[in-house]
């Protein structure tokens, strides 16, 4: 994901604000300012650049207040049961007070983890370029 420098240097910066505002709520859990600070510098980098975050990282994220969610400090989490199968789990952001969905399925993967996701040969920033002309 993180192929050119200039990609990787973005990504180590996102993971480097994602640590710091874990690190800021598990220090002192009345910083929750700060932590949301963090994460709303690393959406707007996100944004502006374009780039795609783990999916892990993304639902650990409030959309509404960009806090962090971590239960029992700036979240709650319940489990919910629509019907016999499906299960989901709730995360409510204790600042702004919106919930997320999570569901809860054994089975289910998401697209980045299944085999058919990856390119099966990425190109590399030294490879060249050869055009193959069929007549």
């Amino acid at each position: 994901m993180a192929g050119n420098l200039k990609d990787r240097e973005a990504y180590e910066r996102l993971n480097y604000l994602y640590q710091a505002a874990h690190c800021v709520l598990s220090n002192n859990p009345e910083n929750a300012e700060l932590a949301r600070f963090y994460c709303f510098t690393q959406k707007t980098i996100t944004r502006r650049l374009v780039l795609r975050q783990d999916p892990s990282v993304k639902r650990t994220l409030c959309k509404n207040c960009s806090s962090l969610l971590i239960p029992g400090v700036t979240a709650t989490t319940r489990q919910r049961r629509k019907n016999k199968k499906t299960s989901f789990t709730v995360m409510r952001c204790l600042n702004c007070g919106k919930s997320k969905r999570l569901l809860n399925n054994p089975d289910y993967s998401l697209w980045v983890d299944r085999p058919e996701a990856q390119l099966e040969n990425p190109k590399q920033p030294g490879d060249k370029f050869y055009l193959h002309i069929v007549t």
